[in-house]
């Protein structure tokens, strides 16, 4: 396993200010009251998915684990929260000296989850974990969005390759979170070179429209695009004249030409006509990649055309209409006292209607037919059942403090395969619906 497959985490900054000021405060009050070192536990869970999802999926991940471990305050940190009057001395001597050495479980990356599913469990002292819920539900949010639109273009495309193309639309720093989160969700490559480089993941890029508008002529750009790239390039063929540059095209590069990108019009129609134009000049390799602000509607529509692959930005990286799923961070179980060896006391907000949560340290396990298909999300307090029970979800992913478990990111990918093809068929319908099994708790 050597870097880029995990990720470069070299001179990633401090996380620390990702961070509410409420949980510094609280952090000040607890303090003085006594209730700082309590033994708390903490989840992150979602009450409902989004409006019509079928399933949620786990992203971000190893992105968290990175956070947790780069949550530290410098010297320049504790100077402006000293500056603003934020906390008082007390606590900015503990924050300077903060390292998160509690344990943390959840779903691992890729996963599926469900309402009520815990996805992070974080558990240590509850000044160390109060402070970790902004960063740790600002990286959740938005990946496990990201991933979950991208999951439904993947099971839309059926098997077609999938490029991510979103970086022009959304901040540059999201632009990289969202290429990996939709690398997750089964997309095979990204057009953001900062992805590629943080995560690995590979890249392709050949021009844009700029690019045939500079030249005298079309031909002048697709002859310049050739001698530097080669045969096998993708010419991007609608500027003008679709059907005189697909022609233009084959008789540049000969029928070895890569693809031809198609970015406007009808593109059921005229995919169908490219393909036969294609055909009959003897490019039957050449593929199809078609753009065009895309989502999982239009790439489904898109089923019977002659298409190879799909080029998708806005619609993924804003979550195809959910760009969050609305997961929060509860502390659902505390310490009795401050002595060391006190139990743990199930803690919930009691809230009227649908913001109520049920306290508890919680296990999880999925529950399948006899087919392996799955049939329930079982959640309970207490002991963890047997194996018999259904599938463990939770695994350990920080201990004492150190992460026990960094992963390459084609893991998550290919375990959100796995687990999206053990859930019933009807979880891949675009049609709106409810979550495709029941949470059960037990």
């Amino acid at each position: 396993m050597n870097s880029a497959d995990l990720g470069r985490r070299v001179g990633v900054p401090s996380t620390a200010l990702f961070t509410d000021q409420y949980e510094l405060t609280m952090v000040q009050a607890a303090l003085k009251a006594g209730t700082a070192d309590r033994h708390a536990v903490f989840e992150a869970f979602t009450r409902r998915l989004p409006e019509g999802r079928r399933y949620g999926v786990v992203a971000g991940t190893g992105r968290v684990l990175d956070a947790v471990e780069n949550f530290h305050f410098d010297d320049e940190m504790i100077g402006f929260l000293r500056q603003q009057e934020i906390v008082d001395e007390p606590t900015l001597e503990w924050l300077a000296g903060y390292r998160f050495s509690g344990d943390i479980w959840g779903y691992p990356e890729g996963e599926v989850y469900f309402p009520g599913s815990p996805v992070l469990r974080v558990e240590g002292s509850f000044a160390e974990c109060v402070l970790l819920e902004t960063v740790i539900l600002s990286i959740l949010n938005h990946d496990s969005a990201i991933a979950a639109a991208a999951s439904r273009m993947s099971a839309a495309a059926g098997g077609r390759r999938l490029i991510e193309m979103g970086a022009r639309r959304t901040h540059e720093l999201s632009a990289v979170a969202s290429a990996r989160a939709a690398f997750v969700g089964g997309f095979d490559a990204t057009s953001d070179l900062a992805a590629g480089f943080r995560w690995a993941i590979p890249t392709v890029g050949t021009s844009a429209h700029a690019f045939t508008l500079l030249h005298d002529t079309e031909r002048d750009a697709f002859r310049a695009q050739v001698d530097s790239l080669g045969r096998g390039t993708t010419l991007l063929v609608d500027t003008y004249d679709v059907a005189e540059a697909v022609r233009a095209a084959v008789e540049i590069a000969g029928p070895e030409l890569g693809a031809v990108r198609i970015d406007s019009g009808d593109l059921l129609l005229v995919a169908h006509r490219v393909r036969q134009q294609l055909d009959e000049l003897g490019a039957t390799g050449t593929k199809i990649v078609v753009t065009s602000d895309l989502d999982e509607y239009a790439i489904a529509s898109l089923a019977a055309a002659p298409v190879d692959a799909y080029g998708v930005g806005t619609q993924l990286v804003t979550g195809s209409g959910h760009p969050t799923c609305s997961m929060v961070y509860k502390l659902v179980a505390r310490a009795a006292s401050g002595e060391p060896d006190a139990p743990l006391v199930p803690v919930a907000k009691k809230s009227l209607g649908a913001k109520s949560s049920k306290g508890g340290r919680k296990w999880a396990v999925r529950r399948t037919d006899a087919h392996g298909v799955a049939e329930a999300e079982v959640i309970g307090t207490g002991d963890a059942p047997g194996e018999s029970a259904g599938r463990p979800l939770l695994v350990e992913l920080v201990r004492a403090g150190e992460v026990v478990a960094r992963e390459p990111l084609e893991a998550a990918r290919q375990r959100h395969v796995a687990a999206r093809a053990g859930l019933p068929m009807s979880a891949i319908q675009l049609s709106r619906g409810e979550p495709v099994i029941p949470t059960e708790y037990a």
